[in-house]
């Protein structure tokens, strides 16, 4: 994947805010990340996840 600019990326979720939003586990969250129905980015050292608010909005109107 082509290197973006954070300002590019747009909003950045934590996989415990989207678990919240889609009333799920948070690692029911991180395992839709694994398999790649919910794309994400790792951030700083440790690679902690970041999931951009339009992807989750998109994967929530494909899964109703």
């Amino acid at each position: 994947m082509a290197s973006m600019a954070i300002n590019e990326l747009g909003p950045m979720l934590t996989a415990s805010e989207v678990a919240d939003m889609l009333h799920l586990h948070v690692n029911t969250v991180k395992r839709l990340g694994d398999r790649g129905e919910l794309p994400f980015y790792r951030v700083c050292k440790r690679g902690d996840r970041r999931f951009r608010y339009e992807d989750v909005m998109n994967f929530l109107a494909r899964n109703r």
